[in-house]
């Protein structure tokens, strides 16, 4: 078990910290409760045009001074948007983690937004849609989000649309961030041979200056899901599909088991059932795999593929057909211990990569109030059941309830 301590500053930002000895990198970074399920149709994809312009300028840096300030190090500077958050966090050695706090500090509470650096980054994004939109796969997911998430924000592009992203002026920026920051819901992570006083001490530092910020929006939740078939003609060589529905919230009691049970289908191994029926049994695909991606209301299943058009068909019956397996035909006990250890390991392996707990801890902190400690995963998985696993497979998997999303030219 990965020990961690947390401390709260005055204003609210919470601190959390894993000091380790074992080695020179420091990973560290402020991750808040914002993204881009908080935008309307009016403003959609300004967090993640946010988070670009984060790294464009602040009252004493200029863009070159903050690219330029960890990277001489050696270090990373980086972030990202998603539905529900924006980080941003940098990987350095531990003799300079004072100077990762000041500039990610600097970086999300004292940005300017230069009009000369948004009208430059504006094309810079417009570049990114394009790519974006040129790549089957990530269009294919967007597509299906807003399948699901129909008329809720959850299913607009991060990315936002090209007129929203050339409309963006330097009062949309700053109104955006007034309306959301809370510095209740931001936590600063850590992971690093730095010890706690020190974390601590440099925290209070720079992250207790900044004044207490508070927000009076609340999310609005999804509710309302219709199952849906829908096709889509694009200019793709092969046909696209996805299948899927809404799933459980980040805090539900069954998160666990339908985590397992989604391994079970087509997580990352390849023994996974759909890959081994349709690509080792079948050839139809390159690579196929199941999802669950929970939010904090709600949650996404989907599982998802590329084949030849001729073959589509066929592969959306050979789906459904282990869908049903799962449903009819309850899991043995070796095959139940087998899915067990399997799941086991890869949570092991993921607790393992540094940057990834310190942005676990975070997202922990904001969705959960607490730290999901291992040992915790470990006992859900362990009781979890064969009869657990069917019964959330015919609760879950009832064709009924699927929406499917073909696409192809």
């Amino acid at each position: 078990m990965r020990d961690y301590e947390i401390y709260t500053l005055k204003n609210g930002i919470r601190v959390v910290h894993n000091h380790i000895t074992t080695t020179k990198i420091v990973h560290c970074g402020i991750m808040l409760d914002i993204g881009s399920r908080d935008e309307t149709l009016a403003n959609q994809g300004i967090a993640h045009f946010w988070e670009h312009m984060a790294f464009k300028g602040t009252r004493k840096r200029k863009a070159f001074h903050i690219l330029n300030r960890l990277e001489s190090l050696g270090g990373e500077l980086n972030a990202f948007t998603d539905k529900e958050k924006i980080l941003f966090y940098a990987s350095l050695r531990d003799e300079y983690f004072e100077r990762a706090l000041e500039l990610l500090t600097d970086i999300t509470f004292d940005s300017i937004f230069p009009s000369p650096q948004i009208n430059r980054e504006r094309n810079v994004i417009l570049e990114e849609m394009s790519m974006y939109y040129d790549d089957p796969d990530d269009s294919l997911q967007d597509e299906f989000d807003g399948v699901i998430f129909s008329g809720h924000s959850l299913g607009m592009n991060i990315l936002g649309t090209q007129k929203t992203v050339k409309a963006f002026q330097r009062k949309d920026f700053r109104e955006f961030v007034k309306k959301h920051l809370d510095t209740r819901r931001i936590v600063f992570s850590s992971v690093g041979n730095v010890p706690m006083e020190k974390v601590v001490a440099l925290a209070e530092k720079y992250l207790g200056r900044v004044p207490k910020l508070t927000s009076r929006t609340t999310r609005k939740k999804f509710t309302g899901y219709k199952p849906k078939e829908i096709t889509l003609k694009r200019n793709v060589k092969q046909a696209r599909c996805a299948i899927g529905r809404t799933a459980f919230h980040s805090s539900h009691e069954r998160r666990t088991p339908f985590f397992m049970l989604t391994n079970i289908l087509g997580g990352g191994g390849m023994n996974s059932r759909l890959n081994m029926a349709l690509r080792e049994k079948h050839g139809f695909v390159y690579s196929i795999g199941a999802q669950f991606v929970p939010f904090t209301d709600t949650g996404l299943f989907v599982i998802s593929f590329g084949t030849e058009p001729t073959q589509l068909k066929k592969s959306i019956e050979l789906v459904k057909q282990e869908l049903n397996k799962l449903k009819d035909e309850k899991l043995g006990v070796k095959q139940l211990a087998a899915s067990k250890e399997q799941i086991l390991g890869q949570i092991a392996m993921a607790e393992e990569n540094n940057i990834g707990f310190m942005m676990m801890m975070a997202r922990n902190l904001l969705d959960l109030g607490k730290i999901t400690s291992l040992e915790e995963i470990f006992e859900r998985v362990k009781k979890t059941t064969a009869l657990d696993l069917q019964s959330l497979a015919n609760d879950m998997f009832d064709e009924d309830k699927m929406s499917v999303l073909r696409m192809h030219s």
